[in-house]
């Protein structure tokens, strides 16, 4: 097992090259995820869980649920075998609270390591809560606050200064136990979280910073608030809402009666029963740290575990930048590389921040996963997928930034139905952004047809009134046509100016 403490750099042995898995021991669950590496964050392949409830009754009897042992024995042989029909080269087999509090938890782990040869790495409860921060630092950073990681037997806590690890708690209050020591009763289990964090100080640092949840019970709350604020884009990562908002509709979930809960669409039918605990324990939480956000994780302790396993030069990427270029790689037409577009395109953008670059890199990136899709849906279709794609690194307003840039460049109408809702999430600037750079973007694969080294032959001047696209005499006939020069007009209108081919000697 390794060691993870706050000062502690976390790498393990370089990974090799192919799919990888990490088998998730829970208190409530056990899942698998197969992962295509090596990337900063690879995209799942495969995921699949067992609702097997190994902790259920813990705390009174000190042992594993029976039925929840079967159930996880036969679980993991399944998973083992499929790991190994997938081509798994790596699997990592961790295990959380259950496991560790259990007093039968070694005789699980001998059982497993005999009979399937796999060792189980038990998680300590610092490590696990450290594991689920790594897991949201891949998407966010520059993370401030708290995260917060909820699972059946445990609530595993860990204080953030702007991406750097500071404390870290760990308490027996998760939703399964919730329900077992309340005695069923979400309010009770509300105020157990509430007297069992008011002696916790440095929590009180948190104050007007940023709660982060992570886990499967509040990745469920999460989808319930999307829907109840009418929130237009339904992904759960990075999705944040003003901390006071969300414990008035948190309060209502904790006290919904089962009926109430199976009306709301896409509540999986076995989180109903300790969905109202989950929504207490974060009721409780924000009330404890006195956030003033609250925002949720789609990454928590599986990526954390899988990012260590990771070479260190992998573990520096950017993880946003790294997954478009791994995903132009396998499903890009030609090899124009999104560098040389965001190069070409960088007069248009003297006064961009860092970050304004970085998703302007993206958009480059990106700017042809649509060339397979049918013309006449290839707007719509480049749009749904970049909106949704699971990468880390992207805020909401970010993805709505990409995805309809990506449905201008593909020949898209900013006033469609389809894209007016997400837009709601920009402001008036972001929108002339998207304009331009898609307007841009269409320029750019018109003038080389997406081959590389022919955008590079002409380059964009821009004045006060006037954007140029400069080309050599010797290029003009290959490089210039009606459609170039029709595109050059609207991308220039697009930034508020004229345009003009301009020739120049050779």
């Amino acid at each position: 097992m390794i060691n993870i403490s706050s000062d502690t750099e976390i790498v393990k042995p370089g990974l090799p090259s192919g799919r990888v898995a990490v088998v998730d021991i829970g208190s409530n669950s056990v899942r698998l995820v197969v992962y295509d590496a090596p990337m900063r964050l690879p995209i799942p392949m495969y995921n699949e869980k067992s609702q097997c409830a190994l902790g259920s009754g813990l705390g009174e009897s000190g042992v594993l649920n029976p039925e929840g042992v079967k159930c996880a024995l036969r679980s993991l042989r399944r998973f083992v075998g499929l790991a190994k029909s997938m081509g798994v080269a790596t699997l990592d087999m961790v295990a959380t609270a259950a496991i560790r509090e259990a007093k039968d938890g070694p005789a699980f782990v001998e059982k497993v390591r005999d009979t399937l040869g796999i060792e189980i790495n038990v998680l300590s409860g610092e490590d696990e809560a450290k594991y689920a921060a790594l897991g949201l630092l891949m998407g966010v950073p520059d993370a401030d606050g708290v995260i917060g990681d909820l699972g059946g037997g445990s609530l595993d806590l860990v204080g953030l200064d702007h991406g750097k690890f500071s404390k870290s708690s760990t308490f027996a209050l998760g939703h399964l136990r919730l329900s077992e020591v309340s005695g069923g009763n979400p309010e009770r289990a509300r105020e157990i979280v509430g007297e069992t964090l008011s002696d916790l100080k440095w929590l009180k640092k948190v104050k007007g910073r940023t709660l982060y949840a992570a886990g499967g019970s509040w990745r469920a709350i999460a989808r319930i608030l999307i829907d109840q604020t009418s929130h237009p884009l339904h992904v759960v990562d990075n999705f944040a809402m003003d901390a006071e908002a969300a414990r008035n509709i948190l309060h209502l979930i904790s006290g919904a009666g089962r009926h109430s809960l199976e009306l709301i669409p896409g509540i999986p039918k076995k989180r109903i029963e300790t969905l109202p605990f989950a929504a207490a324990a974060l009721e409780g939480m924000l009330i404890a740290s006195r956030a003033k956000t609250l925002q949720f994780s789609g990454f928590g302790m599986r990526e954390g575990v899988l990012l260590t396993a990771l070479p260190t030069s992998l573990q520096n990427q950017d993880p946003l930048i790294s997954a478009c270029k791994t995903m132009v790689e396998r499903t890009g037409r030609f090899a124009l590389h999104g560098s040389e577009i965001r190069e070409w395109l960088a007069p248009l953008f003297p006064d961009e921040s860092e970050a304004e670059k970085r998703l302007r890199y993206a958009a480059c990136l990106m700017s042809d996963i649509g060339w397979n899709e049918h013309p006449d849906y290839r707007a719509e279709h480049t749009f749904m997928r970049s909106l949704r794609i699971p990468f880390a690194g992207l805020t909401h307003p970010d993805r709505a930034l990409i995805a309809s840039t990506l449905y201008v460049r593909q020949g898209g109408d900013m006033s469609d139905p389809l894209i007016r809702p997400i837009l709601g999430l920009l402001d008036m600037g972001q929108l002339a952004w998207i304009r331009g750079t898609g307007q841009a973007l269409l320029l750019a694969h018109t003038i080389s047809g997406g081959a590389p080294d022919l955008l590079s032959r002409t380059e964009l001047e821009v004045t006060k009134e006037k954007i140029y696209l400069c080309v050599t005499k010797k290029d003009r006939a290959a490089l210039i046509s009606d459609a170039v020069e029709r595109r050059l007009k609207s991308m220039a209108k697009a930034f508020g100016k004229k345009s003009k081919v301009k020739v120049m000697d050779d």
